[in-house]
């Protein structure tokens, strides 16, 4: 690389320090903290993948991978992305580690401090993700909560980077349940000057606290936020479409009544006739058809499997800013 590039990296690193920060939630992340995780994401995919290189930033390294909820691209993401930079992963199911249970969260928090150099926990309550940030002196990765879903974002985020070339201006449209992945994009779309439209139905809106600070966040960068029950609101001169499944995991039982709520909410070609010339689609996974119909779903301009392969990249360059002082080679991407 050159000798500009690196003290690219240099002035980068001084300016943003991830070292042993917990990553909870995009809230707590500001713009040049979101922008240099994706840097490294993208320069990870740049080395690793196209280049062929093997960099173990990790060697000697080790994460717990705690999981209350089962999860393909979570799991998968971090076993495979820790192990391809030279480190160890342990996953840990609630027959292994039953948080709260047999032991309390807080002893479990403490222990893992002492065996591991970082934690990733998929659970069903935030709070649990609060208690085991607080008691342990390791950072703790958001694998995923009731709240939100963070890790999901930057491979969102770095997808569109890639697609487009760049960020700011664009239109996302979120059109589904107000879920954590829709509280996670509130949380950091303004903050890299992204545009966001949401359409859930009545009664399934988003979170009113995540929805004020969301609120202050599009006054104080200047982007648009836009909230209804209409998804051809949404979806007009929207760049991207998005959405999530309407049924998570522990919400078997009301299926019938949500598929219900949730008419008119299928994202279809007829949604894309009214966004954006170069509407793109994307989905977090798992799918199901009454979310979005094959048409678009398998079509040219679905990113939902580099979204999915992101998830890898993104996670990898989380921990590794979490973790080393590593300078990316990559310039700054255009955000």
């Amino acid at each position: 690389p050159s000798l500009r590039f690196l003290q690219l990296g240099k002035a980068c690193l001084e300016s943003v320090n991830l070292k042993n920060r917990s990553f909870l939630t995009l809230k707590d992340f500001n713009p040049d903290e979101i922008k240099h995780i994706l840097r490294v994401s993208a320069d990870l995919k740049h080395r690793i993948k196209l280049q062929g290189q093997y960099l173990p930033l990790l060697q000697g390294k080790s994460i717990a991978m705690i999981f209350e909820k089962r999860s393909t691209r979570t799991r998968m993401s971090t076993e495979t992305g820790f192990s391809l930079l030279g480190g160890h992963p342990c996953f840990l199911t609630p027959q292994d580690i039953h948080l709260g249970v047999n032991e309390s969260t807080t002893d479990t928090a403490r222990v893992l401090s002492g065996l591991a150099d970082i934690v990733l926990a998929r659970v069903y309550s935030h709070s649990t993700l609060e208690q085991l940030s607080k008691e342990a002196s390791i950072p703790i990765i958001n694998g995923l909560s009731d709240l939100y879903h963070p890790i999901q974002i930057l491979a969102d985020l770095l997808t569109l980077q890639e697609h487009y070339g760049s960020l700011k201006g664009l239109t996302v449209a979120w059109i589904g349940d107000g879920n954590n992945v829709l509280h996670s994009l509130m949380m950091s779309l303004a903050k890299l000057g992204v545009n966001l439209r949401i359409a859930t139905p009545k009664g399934y809106e988003p979170d009113a606290a995540v929805t004020q600070e969301a609120q202050r966040l599009s006054k104080q960068f200047g982007t648009e936020l836009q909230l209804s029950s209409e998804p051809m609101e949404a979806a007009q001169g929207s760049n991207v479409l998005v959405t999530d499944t309407w049924i998570s995991m522990g919400q078997e039982e009301e299926k019938k009544k949500r598929i219900k709520d949730f008419q008119g909410y299928q994202i279809t070609m007829q949604t894309g006739s009214v966004a954006a010339p170069d509407w793109t689609f994307l989905h977090c996974l798992p799918r199901k058809s009454e979310e979005v119909n094959d048409e678009v779903f398998y079509s040219p301009r679905s990113l939902v499997f580099t979204e999915a392969e992101n998830r890898k990249w993104t996670i990898m360059g989380l921990m590794v800013c979490m973790l080393t002082d590593y300078s990316p080679q990559i310039p700054e991407l255009k955000l």
